[in-house]
């Protein structure tokens, strides 16, 4: 069993993290230190201690595993905080606010022989999942393009920031997601091209960004904004036999907001109008088009993924020098900005 506990009490640890690990026997969440329970607002779970002082989530020796879901501002302080406590640590993202202090983090987790980890879930999305299965199947050949869009119509965000923040920008907000999947993947890049924008001018929030990640002769394009009334495909992939398109989205996050939970069966599960279109031509000359059944997602393998490594010693699968290299892409992408 993997004993954990959580910092933090609102949205991220009740809406993304607990639905997941509450499936999981082989994990009992323990104690949930919340800083104001005046502001409570999720029920409470039956079996868990929650708690105002944080003293006593730390010193409590049957916890070996703290998550932090705070805001990213926090992270470093309480993660040094858990691991000086010899605690694995488990942090939502941004993991950190700059490369350096993530640097440092594991450093200290390495110095401790304590696991610390970016709470990467969206590698195990299900649009990405498809899209690996397709090009391993190999019916696209030899990869050319690939691209990926997470977009939204909500410029009221952006319009009601009236500062620019690096760890506050939509690069720093959504590019930690996708970046990850790409790194994950492809591992790093030969070159990046950075279009890191403030649609609304300068001294705003960034709210545009279009990165392009260089693999050889394959180039692998990240782009979201804030303002698309019509959201692109979630996945666009080209090869030179043929291309492969993924319309909408991993359905988990809909279907959390929904309080649709994962103990249903059909949790997150794409249904036929779903599917992505993958169009090919084979050996002979002959043009294929054919829907492909979506491989189910699941938020929970990440948590899968940190028991394997903290009860049985199996490598990390998101590794630091991912994380770091995501972190110093997005301190590059935002770095002119003012």
């Amino acid at each position: 069993m993997l004993t954990i506990g959580y910092i933090g009490n609102g949205k991220s640890t009740n809406r993304y993290h607990l639905p997941f690990v509450l499936q999981r026997e082989n994990i009992k969440v323990k104690t949930i230190y919340q800083r104001n329970p005046k502001n409570e607002k999720w029920d409470r779970i039956d079996g868990v201690n929650y708690t105002s002082n944080l003293d006593e989530l730390l010193n409590d020796q049957e916890i070996q595993m703290i998550v932090i879901c705070t805001m990213h501002n926090s992270h470093y302080d309480y993660a040094k905080m858990v691991l000086e406590h010899n605690k694995h640590c488990l942090v939502e993202k941004p993991f950190m606010e700059t490369s350096e202090e993530a640097k440092e983090i594991f450093a200290l987790a390495k110095e401790k022989n304590l696991i610390v980890q970016a709470y990467q879930n969206r590698r195990f999305d299900s649009d990405f999942l498809t899209v690996q299965k397709v090009i391993e199947e190999g019916k696209l050949g030899e990869l050319i393009e690939l691209e990926m869009h997470f977009d939204y119509y909500r410029p009221e965000v952006p319009q009601a920031i009236k500062e620019f923040k690096p760890s506050l920008s939509y690069l720093y907000g959504h590019g930690c997601h996708t970046l990850d999947q790409v790194i994950s993947y492809f591992g790093k890049p030969d070159d990046i091209h950075y279009d890191v924008r403030q649609l609304l001018g300068s001294g705003r929030m960034n709210d545009y960004f279009d990165l392009d990640l260089y693999y050889g002769s394959l180039k692998v394009s990240v782009k979201s904004s804030y303002f698309r009334v019509k959201e692109r495909p979630s996945f666009v992939v080209y090869g030179k036999k043929g291309c492969f398109v993924k319309q909408t989205k991993d359905r988990q996050e809909e279907h959390l907001k929904l309080f649709y939970m994962p103990e249903n069966k059909d949790f997150g599960v794409d249904t036929f109008d779903h599917y992505g279109v993958l169009t090919y031509v084979d050996e002979n000359g002959d043009i294929h088009e054919e829907k492909v059944k979506s491989v189910k997602g699941d938020y929970g393998r990440v948590y899968d993924d940190l028991y394997e490594a903290i009860i049985n010693g199996k490598a990390k699968t998101i590794t630091d020098e991912q994380t770091l290299l995501q972190m110093e892409i997005l301190e590059t992408g935002v770095k002119d900005l003012r």
